[in-house]
């Protein structure tokens, strides 16, 4: 039997929307592309330097930029430019494995989410 906990007055819990969990597996695949790239694409001991610090380096620039509560905050412009900087990093590695197509729709499909979220950001 499970009981739910009675809401607290005074806390408010985000609104998790459908935008918000495709942005989350863009993200994920994001770091999962940028981890494969720097396994598959450099000698030893590159890739392990390259397959490990481009995901992270990834992680510490949304952590500070784009996270829903970043370090530092921005301007909205300048956080759209750091995510749309990220994306062209991974759809290049993409396309340096020589996957073309996949680099493409990764690409078309992370900025239309980022375009919905920064106008409903926006508005």
């Amino acid at each position: 039997m499970t009981q739910e906990t009675p809401a607290e007055p005074g806390v408010n819990r985000p609104n998790v929307t459908p935008l918000d969990i495709i942005r989350v597996v863009i993200l994920l695949a994001a770091l999962a592309s940028l981890a494969l790239w720097g396994f598959a694409s450099w000698d030893l001991p590159w890739s392990v330097i390259v397959g490990i610090g481009a995901p992270v380096v990834v992680l510490l620039v949304w952590a500070l930029f784009l996270s829903p509560r970043p370090v530092l905050r921005v301007h909205p412009f300048l956080r759209a430019a750091v995510e749309l900087l990220v994306y062209v990093g991974v759809t290049i590695a993409w396309w340096s494995m020589g996957q073309a197509v996949i680099g493409s729709i990764f690409a078309v499909v992370a900025i239309a989410a980022g375009v919905i979220a920064g106008r409903r950001s926006l508005a």
